[in-house]
């Protein structure tokens, strides 16, 4: 029994084949979106690249990039055939093409579908990127004169100025890093040299932020400095004052922005995902109702179009049997008896020279 047979008059297979072929080119241009949302989200992760350890992030926007030239593509070469299933006698030159265009059509649809669902799964990826690459960038803030790590106390400071952020967790996380370098430390003074010896490692640690933390709503002149010490600053208190600091940590602001795009493009792909399908869905329905056609021979005829010719249990069971059969084309043929060599004449072995043995003198 066929899946969701329909009915068709000539009239409605010419207006199914001409609605189709607009669908097609809306879908060229579906592609196009596609490709764009993969250039747009590829550059969005290149800007901050320098602050997210190496992870498979680019993973999503190359499959939107190559998912949306695919489907410009194959949208393009549907448009063609479905102009041309308007005239039956010019569907003959398609018939033998369509099933394996629609079986590809149905695979990149598939691809489109899992696009989707990876701008939504990639959560944990873009934490992990951002809490490793933050880390890795707030320990090289001070390498202002080492070559190839020269850069980072710039993007780390726009960031936490365009974020409104500060740290990777919060202020505190500078606390427990060295992010003044030698090169601008006192050495004569006492507190200094005491404050490196105090650590074990030899840092220079301290209850202070960058500038980049201050808070630019505060009424009050950043305190960025001493933060934790209230004999340091007049009618101040650490404890219940409300710091003049950004208190979200950079790495909330940074996947709160990316989750946010990654959630936009993935419910665009998912509309196209649907659109796609429906298009497909009507491609099909006009390749078997057109093979009708020929089979009844008349142009003018009504027609049955379907999406399974059989149930989907009967289709699986066939395409299994096919799998099953595909590896029996090149098996030896044997014999009743089992044995492959039986039906082969004997061959003579007449010792390491291949020489017969002559024939013994015949007694007279």
């Amino acid at each position: 029994m066929a899946v969701l047979p329909i009915k068709f008059t000539k009239t409605k297979r010419d207006k199914l084949a001409q609605v189709l072929w607009v669908l097609n080119w809306i879908s060229v241009v579906t592609g196009i979106i596609l490709f764009s949302l993969g250039i747009f989200l590829k550059v969005e992760i290149n800007k901050r690249q320098d602050l997210m350890a190496e992870s498979q992030l680019q993973s999503v926007p190359n499959m939107l990039i190559a998912v949306g030239l695919i489907a410009c593509l194959i949208n393009f070469l549907g448009g063609k055939i479905c102009y041309d299933c308007v005239d039956t006698n010019k569907f003959l030159r398609w018939k033998l093409v369509m099933l394996p265009y629609i079986i590809c059509t149905f695979f990149f649809t598939l691809s489109v579908l899992v696009g989707a669902l990876m701008c939504y799964s990639m959560h944990g990826q873009l934490e992990e990127a951002l809490t490793l690459g933050l880390r890795d960038a707030m320990r090289h803030y001070k390498d202002t004169d080492t070559p190839g790590r020269c850069f980072l106390k710039r993007t780390v400071d726009l960031l936490q100025i365009q974020f409104q952020c500060c740290g990777n967790e919060g202020y505190r996380d500078w606390f427990q890093i060295q992010w003044v370098s030698n090169r601008y430390l006192d050495m004569s003074q006492r507190e200094v040299v005491d404050r490196l010896r105090s650590n074990v490692e030899g840092k220079y640690l301290m209850d202070g932020v960058p500038f980049s933390c201050c808070s630019v709503n505060s009424p009050r002149p950043c305190i960025q400095h001493q933060i934790t010490n209230n004999s340091a600053h007049f009618n101040y208190d650490f404890q219940t004052e409300e710091l003049n600091l950004w208190t979200r940590g950079c790495r909330q602001a940074l996947r709160d922005y990316y989750t946010n795009i990654m959630h936009s493009v993935g419910l665009t792909v998912l509309i196209i995902w649907l659109f796609e399908l429906s298009v497909l869905t009507g491609v099909r329905y006009l390749q078997t109702s057109l093979e009708n056609v020929l089979r009844q021979g008349d142009p003018e005829c009504e027609s049955d179009g379907w999406l399974l010719e059989n149930s989907f249990v009967e289709t699986a069971r066939s395409n299994l049997n096919i799998i099953k059969h595909l590896g029996k084309f090149n098996q030896i043929n044997i014999s009743s008896n089992g044995d492959p060599n039986l039906d082969k004449p004997p061959t003579a072995h007449y010792g390491p020279d291949n020489v017969p043995p002559k024939p013994l003198p015949m007694a007279s």
